[in-house]
């Protein structure tokens, strides 16, 4: 039956996972340690990696929930209407008046009888606890030799720390690391007055204009195709086709003057900047290996370069860090900087009445499969789908074990059809038949969640049909030449996987 529930943390991930539970009659009530509601978009100091004049590096339609359309058309909202809209999202659920601002949680346990919530000397006691306070706060500076005796005027930061290219005004930087972050500031601070940027990295990714032929390129990355492909064809036919629309879109980094990446896309990785490599290219940019040595305001670089900076910012990733799990939680999820045992992100079959929300790393936009994966929670618990049986809990958590020391990134689309097929939301092509290419190669819109299953909208498909048909040509449904291919690799490898075995002779 419906109860209390503590939901930790009123960022996307924490609003989404109250908004769904109360759908299912549940009561949550939301502790927050900052006087806002947001997460990383409140743009605090000390809860926020946003700078003021951020963009989102996902498109508007993709950094939305399904309930709740944007205000305005912007294809790259800045961060402020972000935050704007999850206030409309909180009032629209009423959820403020459930939030605990100024409240943080010090110690999550358990006894018999339920869930323990302490805080400020109080504890209070829940049925279920959402576990929501975000995978990117704790940032992961790497060990260099002489790293604490930099001498430069501007210091050493990390990239969540960057609060605008001002500091870094005619001075010398150095931007270490190759993620979205570290780009986009190096690609800052380069147009905004410094005198000399360079960007340090261990090996050369890949790079994504955020626009190719006016189309987000999340949305040409990150398919419903793409998580078919990603299971049915070979690895390296996948990778080849990632590279093939990366390419395409915008070039191969040593074609703007920087280092040649690896040949497969999946070795080297790929990051999204508009700006970053045409800087690289106009002499803006300079991109070193990485260091070997930091002395006063001197960095040894790797292959002998020497140089000397004013200021470093880091751009190298985040520690998963949960400080206020119970010992028992964090044996039972083998909790480490990087890895935190779950079936799919989520359960653990240990800890009936938990859930982890937005604890993974991904490339693209969150806001999606955060929804989606607060439905799947809701769902389960309220009894609108059946709970997932122990084994399979149990196999997933084995499998997730099976590839630690790997690198747990995925992709938006993975994780997001990962939730839907858990939630029971995935659409279903044969139910669309004249949404096909939008439901196959479009992007995955919030409102192609709401077509099927529980919950689903009577104007999901109009709206849908909309947002996929805002950018390309995805109003047809007609595939273009390469989709039909592509997409008929697919389907054969789909019918290999169902076709009973020859029998041997």
């Amino acid at each position: 039956m419906a109860g209390s529930v503590a939901v930790i943390g009123a960022g996307p991930g924490g609003l989404a996972a109250a908004r769904w539970l109360l759908s299912q009659g549940f009561e949550p009530t939301i502790f927050e340690r900052a006087p806002m509601l947001g997460g990383q978009w409140t743009g605090l100091g000390d809860v926020s990696g946003v700078w003021p004049t951020m963009h989102t590096n996902t498109s508007g339609i993709t950094t939305a929930f399904s309930d709740l359309e944007p205000e305005n058309d912007l294809v790259y909202p800045p961060a402020r209407d972000i935050l704007d809209y999850l206030y409309r999202y909180a009032e629209m659920f009423g959820l403020v008046s459930r939030i605990r601002f100024g409240t943080r949680v010090e110690l999550l346990s358990r006894d018999n009888a339920g869930w323990l919530v302490g805080h400020a000397g109080t504890t209070e006691r829940f049925e279920k606890v959402v576990v929501a306070t975000g995978r990117f706060q704790s940032p992961a500076i790497p060990a260099v030799s002489g790293l604490d005796t930099f001498a430069g005027s501007a210091g050493v930061i990390s990239t969540y720390q960057y609060r605008g290219h001002e500091p870094y005004c005619g001075k010398r930087v150095l931007v270490a690391g190759g993620a979205i972050s570290a780009l986009e500031i190096a690609a800052d601070v380069a147009q905004l007055g410094a005198t000399r940027v360079v960007v340090a990295q261990r090996r050369q990714r890949y790079v994504l204009p955020k626009f190719a032929a006016g189309v987000p390129s999340g949305h040409r990355m990150f398919t419903r195709y793409g998580t078919l492909a990603n299971e049915c064809l070979p690895g390296a036919e996948v990778d080849r086709q990632l590279k093939e629309i990366v390419v395409e879109a915008g070039g191969s980094p040593e074609q703007y003057g920087a280092p040649a990446p690896d040949p497969s896309l999946f070795a080297a990785g790929v990051t999204l900047s508009q700006q970053y490599l045409p800087l690289v290219a106009e002499g803006l940019i300079t991109v070193r290996p990485w260091m070997e040595s930091v002395a006063n305001s001197t960095v040894t670089f790797a292959h002998g370069n020497v140089e000397e900076f004013d200021g470093i910012v880091f751009g190298t990733g985040f520690d998963l860090h949960l400080p206020y799990l119970s010992e028992e939680i964090r044996a039972i999820v083998d909790l480490d900087a990087v890895h935190l045992d779950a079936d799919r992100y989520t359960f653990h079959p240990d800890l009936p009445g938990l859930a982890f929300v937005g604890m993974w790393d991904q490339s693209g936009g969150y806001f999606v499969p955060l929804e989606l994966q607060a439905r799947w929670i809701a769902y389960t618990w309220g009894g609108a789908i059946p709970a997932t049986s122990e084994v399979v809990q149990r196999s997933a958590v084995d499998a997730y074990r099976s590839r630690r020391g790997m690198s747990q990134r995925t992709r938006m689309n993975l994780t997001a059809l990962t939730f839907a097929r858990a939630a029971g939301v995935e659409p279903n092509l044969l139910n669309w038949p004249h949404l096909r290419r939008a439901l196959l190669f479009g992007p995955l819109t919030p409102s192609c969640f709401r077509l099927d299953g529980p919950d689903a909208l009577p104007d999901a498909p109009a709206r849908f049909a909309r947002d996929a048909a805002a950018f390309g040509a995805i109003a047809s449904n007609d595939l273009t030449d390469r989709e039909q291919k592509y997409w008929s690799l697919v389907q054969s490898a789909m019918a290999d996987e169902l076709s009973p075995e020859e029998p041997s002779s």
